[in-house]
């Protein structure tokens, strides 16, 4: 009979009862929903070895990376330590650099007391002393030097990104939590085309992805919309050109929506300009991150023309969590 191992708790798994099962009868408090593999809220990290895979049917290939499965739908053929997404250990970390990017955007850069796995584009909690804490995604890929980049907007009510960009200093210290999200690069199919639509900061883990396929090797297209409502709101232009010119599969499209254009920019939408470039997205992997309802419509589209829905890849950031 299989053993669960959930926060040093074992549990003996029935082979006729699915993981879940087991450790609601045991009375542990874990979050599920329709226990038909729908919604995912049952969704669980196996520590070790691999999940059945029916458990993981339907995930998309950064879920299965990280060794996710859904309990409701998981019945253990052999021993398995688990435990939820979403970790609470606070790790400290150390200021090493703050660059003023725009007048409202600046790069952090922080050094972890110990090394921290993670994909470029995951995002992470960065929490100060008094416990105020807002979610940034990974712009930089892992490295030896435990260094770890964010792309923080200042908001006008934003307490955090107020105090980001006017009070944080070189060798302050914060607390990051151990990173969440699905929206990074897998390896596996190198000649896969990827289009990456962003706004605002959604660059930051758009640029962290192009940076991880390029250093695996990635073959085929790779182009990136970023977008704002005026040139002055986009950052990092003549970097991402710089890429573009370095490498004959990226291409980057910087787009402003609401004010002119200027030469070298065009005019409108990200996700719109996106799509009409490329209306058949059949075999295409998609990116997507910014804007809440940009997210959302341009997720629908991209399954209209073609994208499998777990080849299209979402983080929506929402106003005072993700900035």
């Amino acid at each position: 009979m299989p053993t669960i191992t959930l926060d040093d708790q074992r549990y003996n798994c029935d082979p006729e009862q699915t993981l879940l099962d087991t450790l609601l009868a045991q009375n542990v408090v874990v979050p599920y929903g329709c226990r038909q593999g729908v919604c995912h809220s049952c969704l669980m990290n196996c520590l070790d070895g691999t999940p059945p895979e029916e458990a993981q049917f339907g995930l998309n290939d950064a879920q299965v990376a990280l060794g996710q499965f859904l309990a409701c739908q998981c019945y253990p053929e052999q021993d398995m330590q688990v435990c939820l997404p979403v970790h609470n250990q606070l790790i400290p970390a150390t200021v090493v650099s703050k660059q003023r990017l725009t007048d409202e955007i600046i790069r952090l850069t922080l050094q972890t007391d110990e090394p921290l796995a993670f994909h470029a584009g995951q995002f992470v909690n960065l929490q100060r002393d008094d416990g105020l804490l807002r979610s940034y995604s990974i712009a930089n890929l892992p490295n030896d030097e435990n260094l770890l980049e964010f792309h923080i907007r200042k908001l006008t009510d934003g307490q955090f990104s107020q105090w980001a960009y006017h009070d944080l200093k070189e060798g302050d210290k914060l607390d990051v939590h151990r990173p969440q999200g699905h929206c990074f690069y897998t390896p596996g199919k190198p000649e896969q085309h990827l289009l990456l639509i962003g706004t605002g900061t959604g660059l930051a883990p758009l640029a962290g992805i192009i940076a991880d396929a390029l250093a695996h090797q990635h073959s085929g297209l790779i182009h990136l919309f970023h977008g704002s409502q005026h040139a002055g709101g986009l950052y990092l232009v003549e970097t991402m050109r710089q890429l573009a010119s370095q490498h004959e599969n990226v291409n980057y499209t910087a787009c402003v929506s609401r004010a002119p254009a200027p030469d070298g920019f065009a005019q409108g939408r990200a996700n719109e300009l996106a799509l009409e470039t490329y209306p058949d997205l059949k075999g295409w992997r998609v990116y997507l991150c910014g804007h809440p309802d940009m997210v959302k419509i341009t997720q629908q589209k991209a399954f209209l023309a073609g994208a499998k829905m777990r080849d299209i890849y979402a983080d929506a950031f929402l106003v005072g969590e993700h900035q």
